[in-house]
């Protein structure tokens, strides 16, 4: 069952995990969500990386249950909940400088790791269930695609 914007305004847990709404998208609503992340991320990147690492771990905790609370109204990681993506696209972006090229490639990259989920994101995604098996693929997806955005801004701005 997939909720409407009405539902989803009524039900926090709801507008949470559907991303104020990007979810509801009927195209790519996982790219849509990622998207709800970037202003959030230009907001969280001033922050010294101990605060920084201190939301993300507060977001992903929240998004275990927020996911898990999602998914029992709707069905398994269903593709709207889209809490996954926001804190995924956030740890993507991590200690990222804030400027165009930067917020563009850590974007497209998590997107890649996110949809094509190499192992070992696809064992994840297929092996646990809930909360956790919806906000663990995209921490792996995040990390993967943190680590190549580092090696591509050391190897092309190396300021």
């Amino acid at each position: 069952m997939t909720p409407t914007l009405a539902q989803i305004w009524r039900q926090p847990t709801l507008l949470l995990a559907f991303g104020f709404g990007a979810g509801l998208s009927p195209k790519a609503p996982g790219t849509v969500g990622s998207l709800v992340a970037l202003p959030l991320y230009l907001l969280l990147a001033p922050l010294p990386l101990p605060l920084y690492g201190a939301c993300l771990a507060i977001l992903f905790i929240a998004g275990v249950w927020i996911t898990a609370q999602a998914e029992q109204r709707t069905s398994h990681d269903h593709p709207g909940i889209v809490w996954d993506e926001i804190v995924g696209q956030l740890v993507a972006l991590t200690l990222a400088p804030v400027n165009l090229f930067a917020l563009l490639t850590g974007f497209a990259l998590f997107r890649l790791f996110d949809i094509w989920k190499p192992q070992p994101i696809r064992w994840l995604n297929d092996n646990i269930r809930g909360g956790w098996g919806i906000m663990l693929d995209d921490l792996a997806a995040g990390i993967a695609a943190a680590l190549c955005l580092h090696g591509i801004l050391f190897l092309w701005m190396p300021n």
